[in-house]
């Protein structure tokens, strides 16, 4: 894991708007059971809001990582119960698609802001 702070990071290549889109994603960050997800490219930077279901979600570290370097508490940090789960619903979004330990994805860790 590459920890970096805001300052050393590349530019975003999409919006945080898109950081958790899939409906099923946005269910469990409103229950507290999803608290990072995993993209191709940076979609937030750190202290950025992202808006779900009008409840908002702070950006608390943003950072590189390699797909083999994947644990089972990163899993559930994703809203499953282990890699091998989280590894399965990947490849069916994305028909096709190989799971290369050495594919590298950028981690946003989230948390609920709390009035």
């Amino acid at each position: 894991m590459t920890t970096q702070n805001q300052n050393e990071l590349p530019p975003k290549t999409c919006s945080i708007e898109k950081l958790v889109t899939n409906k099923k994603d946005i269910e469990k960050v409103l229950a507290g059971q999803k608290t990072a997800t995993r993209r191709n490219g940076r979609y937030a930077d750190i202290g950025e809001i992202m808006v779900l279901d009008g409840r908002n979600f702070q950006v608390d570290r943003v950072y590189q990582q390699e797909l083999g370097d994947l644990t089972d508490e990163a899993a559930r940090q994703e809203g499953y119960a282990s890699v091998e789960d989280y590894k399965q619903s990947i490849l069916s979004f994305h028909p096709g698609m190989p799971w290369l330990p050495e594919m590298k994805v950028w981690v946003h860790e989230f948390s609920a802001v709390t009035e």
